[in-house]
């Protein structure tokens, strides 16, 4: 199971579709230019760090890291993917596992968002899900093509019941990652035994294996 998670996640960054998850009906479309706006920015700004020559390494991976754990609920998102495992975990425990999923996820963003160097993101549209929640639709945008053809389709989940926008999830050709951790967490803490130190200290390794 271990290495089934793994090839799980080199599969998303990939974007192979390897099985469709739709998304959640909608209330009527339109555009939230907050939440649009929310996006472009912050996601730009971060192909920005990634690509640019005048920072180290080094640099690049603090100034994205940071700008990750800016603009995303990773609390939220760690404790959602522990699904009903969520329950047995101490207070001590979640907060073990959340730090290893904030790590992992800097990690496979980092190497996501790195394989589109020179891309833009281009808005698309977006949708209103409840007063708080929204789906923002994007292309990655290469201006060196000339062909016509679409760019990669990823929708980015923005909640603002915090009292500010923030991403909750990512959308890879239908595949809301999130919800694929959920699954693939679950199916391994049933696995042993429902040991969250054991879920935490895989995604270390996964992460490390990113590096």
């Amino acid at each position: 199971m271990n290495s089934g998670i793994q090839h799980m996640m080199r599969a998303l960054l990939a974007a192979a579709l390897l099985l469709l998850v739709p998304i959640l009906a909608t209330q009527s479309a339109y555009a939230d230019t907050q939440a649009e706006a929310f996006v472009s920015d912050n996601i730009q700004k971060g192909l920005g760090i990634l690509h640019d020559p005048q920072l180290t390494a080094a640099q690049r991976s603090d100034q994205f890291e940071q700008l990750l754990l800016r603009i995303t609920d990773m609390k939220r998102i760690a404790l959602f993917t522990l699904g009903q495992y969520r329950q047995t975990a101490t207070p001590a425990g979640q907060d073990a596992f959340v730090s290893a999923f904030e790590n992992y996820s800097v990690a496979v963003y980092r190497s996501y968002l790195g394989n589109y160097a020179g891309q833009t993101l281009k808005i698309t549209g977006s949708s209103q899900r409840s007063p708080t929640d929204f789906v923002v639709a994007t292309q990655m945008v290469d201006p060196s093509d000339h062909s016509g053809g679409k760019g990669l389709e990823v929708d980015f989940r923005v909640l603002t019941d915090t009292g500010k926008p923030e991403v909750t999830d990512l959308g890879i050709g239908g595949i809301w990652l999130a919800l694929a951790q959920r699954d693939q967490f679950n199916a391994f803490l049933a696995q042993h035994h429902g040991d969250i130190a054991d879920l935490a200290a895989h995604l270390r390794d996964v992460a490390n294996g990113y590096r």
